[in-house]
């Protein structure tokens, strides 16, 4: 059912209210018969999407409302979330940043409702995966991340006035002996390895200054002494 303006050939075309067989409504402009323009779709299912539509797509600068609560506003592309937006979660986090066919990819900022603390850093197909901070109350991470979890060399800043230098290393989990089952692998948290802590560095956003032959030295050492613990456990 269509209540709105045509083109010569019959085709909706300009503005129009459609209801869709499913239950969807449609209020917005069109071109050639196709969604195209602005316009507000609303689902059956009570999400509803306001903002620009290509073809019959999303594409565009838009706003979504899901059923959950929670909502998205931005950039898309094809029907996909894809460019620069914010997401609204439903338990109040959210994300700022660069979106990348429908996944948190690129920088971004997430901010964690409950304990206000936040990521602010690289992501890779909706994953913390590269260099970024995650920020607390009165301390925060510099370091790189893999997975959600953090990796390698990396400092704690402390809002006490110190730092503390060191390295995430992935422990192994001990495997038993025999050829049972094979039973899937349990993640094990990287453990952190402390190597010197220090008073506050000067830091900008544009770069860390490369690390000192001591600090090269102790974590050197600190990461031998690591591979050395884990071959006595092991043996």
């Amino acid at each position: 059912e269509y209540d709105g303006e045509r083109n010569s050939e019959g085709e909706r075309h300009g503005r129009g209210k459609a209801h869709l067989p499913n239950g969807d409504t449609y209020d917005g402009e069109y071109e050639h018969g196709f969604r195209s323009g602005r316009g507000t779709y609303r689902f059956r299912n009570g999400a509803s999407y306001t903002g620009e539509y290509l073809q019959n797509k999303k594409h565009g600068q838009g706003i979504f409302f899901y059923p959950d609560g929670s909502k998205y506003e931005g950039d898309w592309v094809n029907d996909q979330r894809h460019g620069y937006g914010e997401y609204t979660y439903a338990n109040g986090d959210t994300y700022t940043g660069e979106w990348f066919n429908h996944n948190r990819h690129g920088q971004g900022t997430y901010v964690y409702k409950d304990t206000g603390s936040k990521y602010v850093g690289r992501w890779v197909n909706g994953n913390q995966e590269g260099e970024a901070e995650l920020i607390h109350l009165n301390h925060r991470f510099k370091g790189k991340f893999l997975n959600g979890n953090p990796v390698g060399r990396g400092q704690y800043v402390f809002d006490i006035g110190c730092e503390q230098h060191g390295e995430y290393i992935q422990s192994e989990q001990d495997k038993g002996e025999g050829e049972g089952e094979e039973e899937p692998s349990l993640l094990i948290a990287p453990k952190w390895k402390v190597s010197e802590i220090t008073k506050l560095t000067l830091w900008t956003p544009h770069g860390e200054n490369p690390p000192s032959p001591r600090e090269v030295s102790l974590v050197a050492a600190a990461a031998a002494e690591a591979v050395e613990e884990r071959a006595a456990a092991a043996a």
